[in-house]
């Protein structure tokens, strides 16, 4: 370790990252920043009681790749990404004299082959289906209903649900308006070419309607705006949307058991905060693959799919269309004469 270091605690070290990254990214990218760097500061500080930074090794870098890998269950893409936004993090480091300059490079990134380049986790229309039944009953017009029920019905991104305010709705006629607003912190990945009416279907628009009626929090954000998704606080967080996605499409939830043979009562999963840990469960991004993909299986049109959802075809061919070659081809059947 060399005299030139000083003496700085990863979780703080991560702070001070975040904090100068705030200005230079989007919202979204900061958030999957912090999200990618939390087991950084889990294993340091628990796992290896690593509580300077200063004392990281190439070697406590590589134990690092290996726990992250076999705990989190990652894709070589998945764990990539991670370790990518860790190097970024190191060269920080680096710049503040937290760690030597060299350290960066001696993360040994995964090798991703073209097709693991795409993420395969997706949720299935039937899980969804299920999932939707059963908030429906007994979980009518909640927060978390409607947040389900926007983003399998729409397929919206997480930060477009998140950005709706009360003046976006038009519930009358099922529309709801998708704005950019980033001096409210609402932006939208694609800016202002993201902007777009949604249509809702009219039970969506009633179960919409029946949230703001009942249980939604009348309360306004810091900038004045009444967002239709709300907590005590002010509007939801990109994070709350995240959990609430991975809490509910777990099985063992909506009534289907566990298909992983597991006992609530040991599963970690089944904790309050173990959601993401379930193997079943499904982010915010699954939820919108999964729905693309059932409005293609459906035949709507890729054109029209990628308007409603904000995607260009090309992202859409290689990210979020998960339909099956043969699918695919049952599908061009229908459009074929019988004789070719």
């Amino acid at each position: 370790m060399s005299d030139d270091l000083e003496p700085l605690a990863p979780e703080s070290a991560v702070e001070l990252y975040l904090d100068q990254r705030s200005d230079e990214v989007s919202a979204s990218t900061h958030e999957s920043h912090e999200y990618r760097l939390a087991p950084f500061v889990e294993w340091c500080e628990e796992v290896e009681g690593i509580t300077n930074m200063n004392e990281l090794s190439g070697r406590d870098l590589h134990a690092y790749r290996v726990w992250r890998r076999e705990e989190g269950d990652l894709k070589p893409v998945t764990l990539q990404g991670q370790l990518s936004t860790l190097r970024v993090f190191l060269g920080f480091c680096a710049s503040i004299d937290a760690v030597e300059e060299s350290l960066r490079s001696k993360i040994l990134l995964p090798t991703v082959s073209g097709d693991d380049e795409v993420s395969e986790t997706t949720l299935d229309p039937a899980r969804a289906e299920a999932m939707l039944d059963y908030l429906g009953r007994y979980q009518y017009a909640s927060r978390a209903h409607v947040t389900a029920l926007l983003l399998w019905r729409t397929g919206m991104r997480t930060g477009s649900v998140r950005s709706l305010d009360l003046d976006d709705l038009d519930l009358e006629e099922g529309a709801a308006h998708v704005v950019h607003s980033p001096e409210t912190d609402t932006p939208l990945k694609n800016g202002n070419r993201g902007e777009r009416w949604v249509a809702l279907s009219p039970d969506t628009a009633q179960t919409v309607q029946d949230y703001i009626d009942g249980p939604r929090e009348a309360v306004t954000d810091d900038y004045g705006c009444d967002p239709l998704l709300t907590t005590r606080e002010g509007r939801v967080s990109r994070s709350t949307v995240r959990d609430t996605m991975y809490r509910w499409t777990r099985p063992c939830v909506v009534g289907e058991g566990c298909p992983h043979d597991r006992d609530p009562d040991d599963c970690e999963a089944a904790q309050f905060d173990g959601a993401s840990k379930c193997p079943s469960s499904r982010s915010p991004h699954d939820v919108r693959s999964g729905a693309i993909t059932s409005y293609l299986l459906n035949d709507t049109p890729a054109e029209i799919v990628g308007d409603r959802m904000d995607v260009s075809k090309k992202v859409l061919d290689r990210h979020y269309d998960r339909r099956t070659q043969r699918e695919k081809m049952e599908q061009r059947r229908d459009y074929l004469p019988d004789d070719r």
